[in-house]
């Protein structure tokens, strides 16, 4: 079996990176995204990249450093606020946006992981993302046909892996990182620390390793937070 561990996040992108790839990523707001993968992806200069993803990050953070930089052509999203530079683009025709359900999105790339080219859902059913769309009628009420996405590579964050690839993620950083692991050809996935293979309980696996191909530790990482909300001091 090849090794799946490689140094950092350049070697293991090394050969998966050109222009005009779909890039699936997983993430919630700040929670669970791919840092050192984007880091890497900013780096290596490529350009008009379609990501499909929850969100793109706040403003210099998660996808939003790609933003910075020019390189992403359109975003498949269901959450865009937090990021000015975002809006920009988006209110001056510079980024092409497709906006997508939450569940509907989840939904695409579990979709596409499993193979399925497209299933039928009543979410956005007379709304604008209905438009385009084939509607059709099951048991006397209307569902539109949403395509599963097949990425050309997805990017993860997880909490722990095997040195197989067997990955665990830690509480809400799981929510999009696993569909969007399964949904590309080729899944590289960052940690924060390798354990030896077996040491790992079988029904504690969250992501096989069938569906990793190329590793990283990423570690030490900030936990960063979107908003902080504190109570004011109350006087004495």
């Amino acid at each position: 079996m090849a090794k799946k561990l490689y140094p950092d996040a350049a070697a293991a992108l090394d050969g998966l990176l050109r222009d005009g790839l779909l890039i699936a990523c997983g993430g919630f707001g700040l929670c669970g995204i791919p840092e050192r993968l984007l880091d890497a992806v900013r780096d290596s200069r490529v350009k008009d990249l379609t990501f499909a993803s929850n969100n793109a990050g706040i403003d210099n953070e998660g996808i939003g450093k790609l933003l910075r930089t020019r390189q992403v052509k359109k975003m498949i999203s269901s959450y865009v606020g937090e990021n000015k530079e975002f809006e920009r683009q988006y209110l001056s025709g510079e980024l092409e946006v497709e906006f997508c359900p939450q569940g509907t999105l989840a939904e695409r790339m579990r979709a596409g992981g499993a193979g399925i080219p497209g299933f039928y859902t009543k979410t956005g059913v007379g709304t604008l993302v209905a438009e385009g769309k084939e509607v059709k009628s099951f048991r006397g009420e209307d569902y539109i046909l949403e395509e599963g996405i097949f990425a050309d590579l997805a990017l993860v964050k997880a909490w722990k892996a095997d040195e197989t690839g067997n990955v665990v993620f830690r509480k809400t950083a799981r929510n999009f990182n696993v569909p969007a692991a399964t949904c590309g050809k080729v899944c590289v996935v960052e940690v924060e620390e390798i354990v030896p293979t077996g040491s790992l309980d079988p029904d504690a696996i969250h992501l096989p390793g069938v569906y990793v191909q190329r590793l990283i530790v990423g570690s030490p990482y900030d936990k960063k937070i979107e908003f902080r909300t504190v109570r004011e001091k109350e006087t004495a």
